[in-house]
């Protein structure tokens, strides 16, 4: 591309599908919108049931959204949320792996029982959903994978030994992914969230001491935004990052240079 055919339209969405795992709650619920607001229909799947909120948000946009309720760590479920979204759109541009869970606890109570849930969904659905998805962005030579990583990709974090785990894990997988797919004109790359207001961290942000913890380790001297993430994850989803290739980009006010 040359510089002369730069314009803002690079990072609008119109015409592409997405999936977004997790995506109608939480921070997957901004992705959603996110996307759905620069042009993009949206495919959610979720455990979780669909109370109508995310969808009203998305079809408010003029986009369509569809919705799956779904285990994803059960066998052939990644495999039915992505020909889903084929189904229902015709193709699938864009994964955004959101779904996730964090179970906190000492080294001493962390057991197999809270480390392999967290690894079958935190890491394996988002190998088995992207595995899915490369199938037909391969032959149609285009596609955004999106993975969620988080600060904790390259830091170890007390009482969650499988959430660092996962979280370095997604890293890797994102770098191995696109090495092979970027000849394919794949781009797979990850958001690194910092800390952010989620009812995942309502106990630590209500715990005076600790939340002033968090605080005096974020430049930006606040706790993240849902909305703080939509930008970043237009961006990745869009044209104008075509030459961006197995990056892990942190959100984080700043917290991993201090």
């Amino acid at each position: 591309m040359d510089i002369t055919d730069f314009h803002p339209r690079l990072f609008s969405l119109d015409g592409r599908n997405a999936i977004v795992t997790g995506g109608n709650t939480g921070l997957g619920q901004a992705f959603s919108l996110a996307l759905a607001k620069a042009g993009a229909n949206v495919f959610v799947a979720s455990a979780l049931a669909d109370d109508g909120t995310t969808r009203a948000l998305v079809e408010a946009t003029g986009r369509r959204m569809e919705f799956l309720k779904a285990d994803l760590t059960e066998p052939g479920v990644p495999r039915q949320v992505v020909r889903g979204c084929v189904e229902a759109f015709g193709s699938v541009d864009i994964l955004v792996n959101s779904a996730g869970i964090a179970t906190l606890a000492t080294v001493e109570e962390f057991g197999r029982a809270e480390w392999d849930p967290m690894v079958a969904i935190n890491l394996t659905a988002a190998f088995e959903l992207s595995h899915e998805a490369t199938s037909f962005m391969i032959p149609q030579r285009s596609g955004k994978i999106i993975n969620i990583a988080s600060v904790f990709s390259v830091l170890g974090g007390r009482w969650s030994p499988a959430y660092a785990a996962t979280k370095h894990g997604i890293a890797g997988f994102t770098k191995a992914y696109c090495d092979e797919l970027a000849q394919y004109n794949i781009q797979v790359n990850a958001l690194a969230p910092g800390y952010f207001a989620t009812r995942i961290t309502e106990a630590t942000r209500t715990d005076p001491e600790s939340n002033q913890r968090v605080l005096d380790h974020i430049p930006a001297a606040r706790w993240g935004e849902a909305a703080d993430l939509m930008g970043a994850v237009v961006f990745l989803a869009s044209r104008a990052s075509d030459y961006i290739n197995g990056v892990v980009l942190p959100v984080d006010g700043g917290y991993l240079v201090r």
